[in-house]
């Protein structure tokens, strides 16, 4: 069974921004930062979650993710397609528990990709207030196009909730009452 690898997708635009939800030049651009996150990650953690000890990470000939690309699109492709472990493990040709493995340790290097470029999604209402401080707010008023111009279906449509047809139903109603209040 041949596995997904960058080298092969890259060159099919559609199926790739489809794959990952990035361009391939938006994909090279993140590629560096996480290649950096991904290293120091490695040099503190191991594979498996634990505290890395004495050796050092080196990637190996039989490695299911030899390249940054290929643990690059695996992550960005989980997080955009949301499969189940098993079936992004089928993708890539890895059980489940090794999917599992790989995505506890590059989950964490996205994020630490996305905060080193400053496109981390704010935490707090004080942190976008910072982040929106230099923004251009426009605030400058719209004109709409008259109903002359808008298309014959748009102008047809039911798109208000009320104009919907109304049914009633024919059903027996039951009121509960106290009998001491009965005259």
């Amino acid at each position: 069974m041949s596995k997904l690898r960058y080298s092969e997708i890259k060159w099919k635009a559609d199926a790739f921004l489809a794959l990952t939800g990035v361009t391939v030049d938006e994909f090279e651009k993140l590629l560096p930062t996480f290649e950096k996150a991904f290293q120091a990650h490695m040099a503190k953690w191991r594979l498996d979650g634990k505290p890395r000890t004495k050796r050092s990470y080196t990637t190996y000939e039989n490695c299911p993710l030899p390249t940054a690309e290929d643990r690059l699109l695996f992550v960005l492709s989980y997080v955009k397609g949301n499969p189940l472990q098993s079936n992004h493990g089928v993708l890539f040709g890895m059980a489940q528990g090794k999917t599992n493995r790989w995505l506890h340790t590059l989950l964490p290097v996205l994020r630490a990709t996305f905060r080193n470029l400053g496109v981390a999604p704010a935490r707090s209402i004080q942190e976008l207030a910072t982040r929106l401080e230099g923004a251009v707010v426009d605030t400058d008023e719209k004109v709409l196009p008259s109903d002359k111009s808008l298309p014959l279906f748009v102008m047809t449509a039911q798109n208000d909730a009320l104009s919907a047809p109304k049914m009633r139903l024919n059903r027996p109603h039951a009121i509960a009452v106290r009998k001491e209040h009965i005259p």
